[in-house]
């Protein structure tokens, strides 16, 4: 029974053994960026200086983009910059050479690879928008923005409503007062008038003394 035990464990590890041996060390061509996707629209998580080593552990079948790992970091990088050993030259990484240099052709899923390696980055927060593919979320941030900027629009145009009916009441309340202002200096200026008629008057009424004396009154011909 034991004997069995070690036979299944042996043919187990055997099992495994492709697919642990199943990766490639490769070369970046450039600075280049290492991403949370295979796409330029994810975001940057490193950059990965130029001849510097990585591990490849796996490839897209569909587009020429590869999962791998630099420094302990997880991430995606084009094919187009990464190269690797082939039959003693260097050559870049592509769909015809997966299976010789022993790369894997894989899937990315953004749920589970972001789980595993992102949790801690800002980004992670927009997985779900993220998850639809980098032009959804794109898209929707644009609208995003875009429903930012009308409403930003819309608040400069009630701002500038309320400006203009405040002004037009400034203008308004301006206007009456210059209007009760010239009212007032206009009456001012017709009692000014009607008291020195007034006293214009008093100047033209005759002297008391023309009505007390009395034909004979020796006063009257003072």
């Amino acid at each position: 029974m034991k004997n069995l035990f070690v036979k299944i464990a042996a043919v187990g590890l055997l099992m495994l053994a492709p697919a642990v041996a199943q990766a490639a060390e490769g070369y970046s061509t450039a600075n280049v960026n290492m991403r949370a996707g295979p796409s330029t629209r994810y975001p940057a998580v490193a950059v990965i200086p130029a001849g510097s080593s990585v591990e490849i552990r796996g490839c897209l079948s569909d587009v020429n983009w590869c999962d791998v790992e630099f420094y302990g970091g997880r991430g995606w990088v084009s094919g187009q910059y990464v190269q690797a050993s082939y039959q003693q030259r260097r050559v870049y990484v592509g769909p015809q050479y997966y299976r010789p240099l022993g790369i894997p052709m894989i899937r990315f899923s953004v749920d589970n690879y972001w789980d595993r390696y992102y949790r801690n980055r800002d980004f992670y927060r927009d997985r779900d928008r993220w998850s639809r593919g980098p032009d959804y979320y794109y898209r929707d941030r644009d609208n995003r923005d875009r429903d930012r900027d009308r409403d930003n629009r819309d608040r400069d145009r009630n701002w500038r409503e309320r400006d203009g009916d405040r002004d037009g009441r400034d203008r308004n309340r301006d206007w009456r007062d210059d209007n009760q202002g010239d009212d007032r200096q206009r009456g001012d200026r017709q009692r000014g008038e009607r008291q020195r008629d007034d006293r214009r008057g008093d100047d033209r009424r005759p002297d008391r003394r023309d009505f007390d004396c009395r034909p004979g009154d020796p006063s009257c011909d003072e």
